[in-house]
C-alpha cells in the first residue's frame, strides 16, 4: 500500500517539530486522508539546532495544523498542508560573543538530556514492516519524489517577532502559499524528468505588514507607531535546475521576488530602531556577533547537524517506529552527522540553503538503501556546492519620514495618542538586489536602481513652508532627482530575472554565471551598471580564488589556513601555524573584497526646507542609548608579540588580503540656496553631541523669498577610491614585531584614499517666482583636482618607531581660477552669512538692485 510508504514521511515532519504528538491517533488520521491538529507547540530546541540562528526561541506555536492527503489521486494531485495561525517570538542569543550560547539553546521549557542527545552518536533508525511485492522501488521511488516536489503549504495568519532592549519588532502575514507550478509559472502538478531536470515553484505573500515598536521597562508597548509597512503583497519565483534525476540537491538555485508597490513609513522613534535592526544585520554578516570565540576547536563547540542531509529529524528526538516494506527489514539506516565550526551569519545562511530546495536523504531511508544502486554511490560522493542566485525586484518604492507628537486626551484615564505628520518623503523606482554565490569562495551582490527623487511635505519645527495653505508647486518640493524615468527606461532592472520574459531559464535553456572575478570585472564595468539601471549601481564582489590552479577543494583549505591565522588571537602564532600547511599553498591563495558604486547624474538642492529636514532626520537617528554590537579590542602589547621566521614572512609577503572600495559620482549638480529660515542653533549642537535634543517649535511666519540667489556648482566626474587590509588588526600586530618590515608590509598597513574630482566649475544664479533659474554667472570656472591620503591602521602598534609616518597627503592642483565683481562678492557674502546667522531671512538682505547688478551682463554662462 502507498500508505506505508508516504505516510512515514509526512509523519517525520510532524513529528520532527512539535511536541507531544500521539504517533497512533497521527497515523489513523492520515490514513483517513485528513488530519486536523489544534494548540501544537513547536519544538523550539530542534528549529534552532537546525537554523543554527544567532537567534534563540522565546516561544513558538500553532493554532491549527491541517494535512489533506489525496490517496486515490495521490500521482496527479498535491498533498495540501494548512497552518493557520503560527506565531514565534525571537531574541538575539544572551553571551552572544562571551560564551558557548551561540550554538547552545536558551529557549524555554528545554531539558539537558535533549541538548546533550544533539551532539552524540548517530541515531539509528528501526524498520519492521511487511513487503508489497506489487509496487517496484524504482516505482515507489518516483511517485515518493513527486508527491514531495508538489506538496502545497498554506500558511495563514503568520506571526513572527523579534525584541531586544526596547525593541519590538513584528512581522504579520496574513496568507502565505507555495505551489507548485509549469514553464508559464501556472500552478501546475510537475515533476523533474531527464528531458526536462527543472522544477519551478512559486510562493504569495499577501497582506504583509510590519511594525516597529517601542516597549517600556516592564516589556509594555505603551502606544503604537505607524507600520513601517502595511498591507504589501508579493510573490516570489523558485527555479531548480538539477543535473540529473539522482541528484541530491539542485545545481542551480534561482529565488527571486518581486514586489510592484512598496511603501514604508518611519517615524522619528522608529528610526534609531530601523538603524539598530539594520546594525544587526552588518554585524551578522561580518561575524561581528554570532560565531565562535577565536581558537575554540570544533570538539568545544556544539555540534550541529549538516543541513545538506538533515530530514531525519533531531538527534535528542524520540522517533516513533513506522511501518516500511519488509523487504528492508533488517537493515540499520543511520542519519549522518557532522562537527561544524560556525563563522558568522553568512556560513549559517549558505548550509540552510541546499535545506530549503532538497527532498531529504530520509526519503530514501524508507524506501530502502540499495547499496550497489546509482543513489546510494552519488550519496558516497562529495556534494558539490550548488550556485544560488537571490533577487529582490521593487518596481515602485515610497520611504516616509514622520515626526510624531503626543496627543493629550480629554479624559485622564484616556490612553495616550501619537499624532503624526509627514515631513519627508522618498521615492524609488526600479530597484534591484541581487545576490550570487557558490560556496564560500564566491560571494556577490549587485544593487541598483533606475530612478529617485526626495521632496519636502507639509511643514517642519514650526516653519509651514509646504503646508497645503502655500500652494507652492511640486517642483519646488523635490529637491533631489537622480537617474531617469521608469517608463523611459523600460524593464532594464528585471534583466535575466525569472520576472524577465527574455531570461533563460523562460526560454528553456540552462543560465551561465561569471564565478571568477577576473571574467566578473570584464563584464560588471561602471558603463554597462549605468546602461541597465542609471541612477545608482553597486557590486560588491568577495572571491577565494587559487593562483596555483590544483583546484577547489585546496583553495577552500587554503583560505582557511590563511584566515586561522590572521585572525588568530595577538601572541598566539607560532610555527605551528604555517607548518601545518606548505607556506607555498598559502602563497598562492588570493582573497578578493571589491565594492563599487556609480551614482548617475544628480541635482542636489539645498535650501533652507531640505536642509532642516535632513539634518532632523540625523538627530533623530542619535536620539538613542544603544550599545553598539561590537567594539575594538583593546591593544595588546608587551608580553606575547607574533614573532615570524624569515620563510613565514615571505609567504605572507606573496599576498595580503584587501578590501577595496570605489565611488564614483557623474555629472553633478549642486545648488546651494540663499536660507529662508535658520534655525540650526537646535539642530547642529545635537548632531555635534554638545546638548540634548529638545522639542522646539518656531512662531514665525514662513515667507517664502523670490528671486532667491543661490551657488551653483557643476562637476563632470568625482572619483574615491579607499582600500584597506582585509585584517588589520592582526595584520600591523605582525609586521610591527618585525625588525625591518619591507615596504610592501608596510604600504599594507596603512589605508589608502584618494580622490579625483574632473570638471568642477561653480557660479551664481537665482531662482524666480515661475520655478525656472537664471542663466549662471560664472564665479570659478572648470579645473580638475586630486588628494591622496594614508592613515597608519593601529597608531599606537608603532610606538617604537618613531620613523614610520602615521599619516602621509599629497594634494595636486594644476590651476584654479576665481574671478568676481564687488557685486557678486557682496552677494556670495550674503547667502553665506544667511546660514550662520540665526533667524529669519529678510527680503531687504538682498536688494533689487543688488541682483540687477550681478545678473544684467553675463558673457559666459556655465556649460
Amino acid at each position: 500500500m502507498l500508505e506505508s510508504y508516504v505516510t512515514p514521511i509526512l509523519m517525520s515532519y510532524v513529528n520532527r517539530y512539535i511536541k507531544n504528538l500521539k504517533p497512533s491517533d497521527l497515523q489513523l488520521s492520515l490514513w483517513g486522508g485528513d488530519v486536523v491538529l489544534s494548540k501544537l507547540e513547536l519544538k523550539l530546541d530542534v528549529l534552532e539546532q537546525e537554523l543554527k540562528l544567532p537567534f534563540t526561541f522565546l516561544s513558538g506555536h500553532i493554532h491549527e495544523l491541517r494535512i489533506h492527503v489525496p490517496w486515490t489521486k495521490l500521482g496527479s494531485e498535491p498533498v495540501v498542508i494548512t497552518i493557520n495561525t503560527m506565531e514565534c517570538i525571537l531574541k538575539l542569543k544572551d553571551g552572544i560573543q562571551d560564551d558557548h550560547e551561540s550554538c547552545g539553546s536558551n529557549s524555554t521549557n528545554r531539558s539537558t538530556t535533549e541538548n546533550t542527545k544533539s551532539s552524540v552518536k548517530p541515531r539509528r533508525i528501526q524498520q519492521a514492516a511487511p513487503t508489497d511485492p506489487d509496487l517496484p522501488p524504482g516505482y515507489v521511488q518516483s511517485l515518493i519524489r513527486r508527491v514531495v516536489n508538489n506538496v502545497n503549504i498554506v500558511i495563514n495568519n503568520l506571526i513572527l517577532k523579534y525584541v531586544e532592549d526596547d525593541i519590538v519588532l513584528s512581522v504579520n502575514i496574513t496568507s502565505a502559499e507555495c505551489y507548485t507550478v509549469g514553464e508559464l509559472w501556472d500552478r501546475a502538478f510537475m515533476d523533474i524528468s531527464a528531458t526536462d531536470l527543472v522544477l519551478r515553484k512559486v510562493i504569495n505573500f499577501s497582506d504583509c505588514t510590519v511594525c516597529l515598536d517601542k516597549r517600556n521597562a516592564s516589556g509594555k508597548i505603551e502606544f503604537y507607531q505607524d507600520p513601517l509597512l502595511y498591507k504589501c503583497s508579493f510573490r516570489t519565483r523558485l527555479h531548480f535546475t538539477y543535473d540529473n534525476l539522482n541528484s541530491k540537491m539542485p545545481s542551480v538555485i534561482k529565488i527571486h521576488t518581486l514586489v510592484e508597490s512598496l511603501k514604508l513609513s518611519i517615524t522619528d522613534q522608529q528610526l534609531p530602531m530601523f538603524i539598530r535592526i539594520m546594525q544587526l544585520g552588518i554585524a551578522l554578516y561580518y561575524g561581528e556577533i554570532g560565531n565562535f570565540k577565536d581558537g575554540e576547536t570544533e570538539e568545544s563547540a556544539c555540534h550541529n547537524k549538516d543541513m545538506l542531509g538533515n530530514i531525519t529529524g533531531a538527534e535528542g528526538e524520540t522517533r516513533v517506529d513506522m511501518q516500511y516494506p519488509g523487504q528492508y527489514k533488517g537493515q540499520e539506516l543511520y542519519s549522518q552527522q557532522e562537527d561544524e565550526q560556525p563563522q558568522g551569519w553568512v556560513s549559517w545562511a549558505w548550509s540552510f540553503v541546499p535545506a530549503i530546495v532538497s527532498y531529504d536523504d530520509g526519503e530514501e531511508e524508507y524506501l530502502g538503501n540499495d547499496p550497489t544502486s546509482t543513489t546510494h554511490q552519488q550519496k558516497a560522493q562529495t556534494l558539490k556546492d550548488p550556485i544560488v542566485s537571490i533577487g529582490f525586484y521593487c518596481t515602485k518604492a515610497t520611504v516616509t519620514f514622520k515626526l510624531t507628537e503626543m496627543q493629550a486626551e480629554s479624559s485622564y484615564y484616556s490612553p495616550q495618542k501619537v499624532k503624526s505628520k509627514e515631513v519627508l518623503c522618498w521615492e524609488q523606482e526600479g530597484t534591484t538586489v541581487e545576490a550570487l554565490m557558490m560556496g564560500e569562495p564566491f560571494f556577490d551582490c549587485q544593487i541598483g536602481f533606475v530612478g529617485c527623487r526626495a521632496m519636502c511635505l507639509k511643514g517642519i519645527m514650526g516653519v509651514k513652508d509646504f503646508e497645503e495653505s502655500m500652494n507652492r508647486s511640486e517642483t519646488e518640493a523635490c529637491f533631489f532627482i537622480c537617474g531617469e524615468n521608469l517608463n523611459m527606461k523600460g524593464l532594464t532592472y528585471l534583466t535575466n530575472s525569472l520576472f524577465d520574459y527574455r531570461s533563460p531559464e523562460n526560454n528553456g535553456t540552462r543560465a551561465e554565471f561569471i564565478l571568477d572575478a577576473a571574467n566578473h570585472k570584464e563584464t560588471y564595468t561602471e558603463i554597462a551598471g549605468m546602461q541597465r539601471f542609471g541612477a545608482f549601481y553597486m557590486d560588491y564582489l568577495y572571491t577565494m580564488e587559487n593562483t596555483s590552479g590544483k583546484g577547489d577543494e585546496l583553495d577552500i583549505v587554503n583560505a582557511k589556513k590563511t584566515k586561522a591565522f590572521l585572525k588568530k588571537p595577538i601572541g598566539s602564532a607560532n610555527q605551528q601555524d604555517f607548518s601545518s600547511g606548505k607556506s607555498e599553498d598559502l602563497g598562492t591563495l588570493q582573497e578578493k573584497s571589491t565594492k563599487s558604486l556609480v551614482i548617475g547624474p544628480l541635482d542636489f538642492r539645498l535650501d533652507s526646507s531640505a536642509v532642516h529636514r535632513i539634518l532632523k532626520m540625523i538627530v533623530c537617528a542619535l536620539e538613542h542609548e544603544y550599545e553598539p554590537y561590537s567594539r575594538l579590542k583593546p591593544d595588546i602589547k608587551g608580553e606575547s608579540e607574533t614573532m615570524l621566521n624569515p620563510e613565514e614572512v615571505a609567504s605572507l609577503e606573496e599576498y595580503i588580503p584587501t578590501r577595496h572600495t570605489s565611488i564614483t559620482l557623474l555629472k553633478c549638480t549642486f545648488t546651494i540656496f540663499m536660507a529662508e529660515f535658520n534655525l540650526l542653533d537646535h539642530l547642529l549642537p545635537v548632531i555635534m553631541g554638545e546638548k540634548n535634543s529638545s522639542n522646539f517649535m518656531n512662531t514665525t511666519n514662513f515667507q517664502s523669498l523670490r528671486p532667491l540667489p543661490s551657488i551653483q556648482i557643476l562637476v563632470d566626474k568625482i572619483n574615491l577610491e579607499h582600500s584597506v587590509p582585509m585584517y588589520a588588526e592582526h595584520l600591523v600586530h605582525v609586521v610591527s614585531s618585525l625588525t625591518q618590515p619591507s615596504d610592501n608590509l608596510l604600504h599594507y598597513c596603512y589605508a589608502h584614499c584618494y580622490l579625483k574630482i574632473f570638471g568642477f566649475q561653480a557660479g551664481l544664479t537665482s531662482l524666480d517666482c515661475r520655478g525656472s533659474y537664471c542663466i549662471p554667472v560664472p564665479i570659478i570656472p572648470s579645473f580638475s583636482t586630486a588628494l591622496y591620503g594614508k592613515l597608519l591602521k593601529l597608531s599606537t602598534c608603532w610606538t617604537k618607531r618613531s620613523q614610520i609616518a602615521i599619516t602621509e597627503g599629497i594634494f595636486e592642483l594644476p590651476n584654479l581660477t576665481v574671478q568676481a565683481t564687488r557685486a557678486q562678492t557682496l552677494l556670495l557674502q550674503a547667502i553665506y552669512q544667511s546660514w550662520s546667522h540665526i533667524g529669519n531671512v529678510s527680503s531687504s538682505a538682498v536688494n533689487e538692485a543688488l541682483m540687477n547688478e550681478v545678473f544684467q551682463t553675463i558673457d559666459s554662462p556655465l556649460k
